[in-house]
């Protein structure tokens, strides 16, 4: 990690502060005739899901996609893909307690994510709107992490250079990206190195 002191901090959503149940998007597959994970793997078909990301085409557009590719009967599949997407997640009760923390240590946090135009009804559901001061969405950015700019643009809206800057993601390509941006970055693996993570922002 970077030598500077971290004076805000940067946490991806899926895989940290949003955690999915794989349970019920399983049943949904099976219900379905689709082989566990499916859905998954189609939707994050590069050629579909980075237009979907950096603002190409919106999250309906994409859903459309994924349904047009599954080995089902179309009207089948375009109801499974509705009922895929009723399960929304939930937040991380540890990531959550973390950015608590950070905030009330008088740092601030920003929301920096991979993400489709469905982004900020999901928080607005999930009631993580509030808790952060500042959401940096690749779709409203035109552009998806890791690339630099992205980072660049982060640290922009959260108003700290990146050597001030701590970065958490689960994604260990997308840590080595911000790292390369000049960001302090972490990649989450789960709530065992909170504390870590608080002495390098300077919070009790």
């Amino acid at each position: 990690m970077s030598r500077e002191r971290a004076q805000a901090l940067l946490i991806d959503l899926d895989g940290v502060l949003r955690r999915w149940d794989p349970a019920p998007m399983i049943a949904v597959e099976l219900e379905y005739g689709l082989k566990p994970a499916a859905l998954l793997e189609t939707a994050m078909s590069w050629d579909i899901y980075r237009p979907a990301v950096t603002g190409e085409i919106t999250d309906a557009e994409w859903m459309r996609l994924i349904a047009s590719r599954l080995p089902i009967d179309p009207s089948a599949a375009a109801e499974a893909v509705a009922r895929w997407q009723e399960y929304r997640g939930e937040p991380d009760p540890d990531a959550l307690a973390l950015v608590r923390e950070v905030r009330a240590g008088g740092r601030k946090v920003g929301l920096a994510t991979n993400a489709t135009d469905r982004l900020r009804p999901d928080l607005d559901a999930l009631g993580l709107t509030d808790e952060v001061d500042v959401v940096i969405s690749s779709w409203e950015l035109k552009v998806h992490k890791p690339a630099p700019e992205f980072f660049a643009l982060a640290c922009e809206a959260i108003g700290t250079s990146p050597g001030n800057v701590l970065f958490v993601d689960d994604d260990d390509r997308v840590v080595r990206g911000a790292r390369a941006a000049g960001l302090s970055a972490y990649r989450w693996t789960g709530p065992h190195h909170i504390e870590l993570l608080k002495k390098v922002l300077e919070v009790s």
